[in-house]
């Protein structure tokens, strides 16, 4: 039996702890797919392009402002302006230059921007992201927590992609591990309280790791048509 994306959602939602947020992941998908899992109960879409993020908040109409958007890909510095008319938080931020120009966009238009900090945990060339090095990412924590328009609030991680979820446990303890030690920080402006990892293939694990924010779209909306 298929089920619908409005079923797989509740599925999804039910057997998911209460205190982990779900944010789908909407990338290539129809504002008709979205506005169905809205419908379903989903708070929290994901996109990793501008310009897609753009068309979907624009289709979705008055539906789109009942969630809160996500940047989850990587944020060109030229985007910024056209993503903060969308986008509540910016899950990838990986150096001060771009928090800079974060918060300095942000305010020139009066709006606060939550923003995680990207760790690169597998110290992949092809990825973005922090290296995972605690002094590093509490340099960069410290130097957005004196930014006037963006507040810290989380990590986030992708971890590097295999077959087998659970080789990805030993790197999402390891993020879990630097989430604690930064958050025990209590810097100033900053609420550290979301920790982003774990999508459709490894979000069971990541949870049992320390994730309260999980990234999925395939087992939710379906193959890509």
């Amino acid at each position: 039996m298929i089920m619908s994306i409005y079923e797989n959602y509740r599925k999804l939602r039910e057997e998911t702890a209460d205190d982990v947020t779900i944010v789908l992941a909407c990338k290539k998908r129809t504002a008709e797919e979205v506005a169905e899992v809205i419908e379903a109960g989903a708070s929290d879409l994901g996109e990793n392009y501008v310009q897609e993020g753009e068309k979907l908040f624009d289709a979705l109409g008055d539906k789109a402002r009942h969630v809160r958007w996500h940047m989850i890909g990587a944020l060109q510095k030229n985007k910024i302006n056209k993503a903060l008319r969308i986008f509540d938080t910016v899950q990838t931020v990986h150096s001060a230059e771009q928090a800079d120009a974060i918060s300095l966009r942000a305010g020139n238009i009066g709006k606060t921007v939550s923003v995680f900090i990207e760790v690169n945990i597998g110290e992949e060339s092809s990825k973005a992201g922090m290296p995972p090095e605690y002094d590093t990412l509490k340099s960069l924590a410290e130097h957005i927590s004196g930014l006037e328009h963006i507040r810290l609030q989380g990590l986030m991680t992708m971890g590097p992609f295999w077959g087998d979820a659970e080789a990805l446990r030993p790197y999402f303890r390891k993020t879990k591990e630097m989430f604690d030690r930064l958050e025990k920080l209590h810097l100033p402006d900053t609420e550290m309280k979301y920790l982003s990892m774990g999508m459709s293939d490894s979000y069971r694990v990541a949870i049992e790791e320390g994730s309260n924010m999980i990234r999925v779209g395939t087992m939710v909306f379906g193959a890509r048509g």
